[in-house]
């Protein structure tokens, strides 16, 4: 009875624990700009639009959620027009993850008209959050 009990309360702790680890993906954050700096090696590094906001997503043909992330933001690009999608493979591109602390596939970085980083999701970002995020960036 007892190896019982403590069967059901190590699997009542990991379904916790994993339910804890995964309730944040997909969210997308605002980041605190903090000073201004210089954008300029972003928008090489990145292909960052000088036209409107850009949105650029980490990924690797490992990847499995990548591919929702790719319909997602390319839909929502689509939908809202004036938006620049770019992909960038890790394993070809390790130091510019590395540069953004992309921890973690998919991890998507959205960037205002002047190459400063606004928000950042790690996971897949539903559609209506990924919108919500951009529609400012375009007026």
């Amino acid at each position: 009875m007892t190896t019982l009990v403590v069967i059901l309360a190590v699997l009542a702790a990991a379904t916790l624990a994993g339910w804890l680890l995964t309730r944040r993906s997909g969210r997308i954050r605002e980041i605190d700009a903090g000073p201004q700096r210089d954008t300029g090696d972003d928008v090489a590094a990145l292909g960052l639009s000088r036209d409107g906001p850009t949105v650029v997503h980490f990924s690797a043909p490992w990847c499995g959620p990548c591919d929702r992330v790719r319909r997602v933001v390319d839909q929502v690009c689509a939908d809202l027009g004036g938006v620049a999608h770019v992909e960038i493979d890790l394993d070809a591109h390790p130091d510019t993850a590395r540069r953004y602390a992309v921890l973690s596939l998919p991890t998507t970085l959205i960037f205002d008209a002047d190459g400063r980083q606004r928000y950042r999701s790690s996971g897949v970002p539903g559609a209506a959050d990924l919108r919500s995020a951009l529609k400012p960036l375009l007026a």
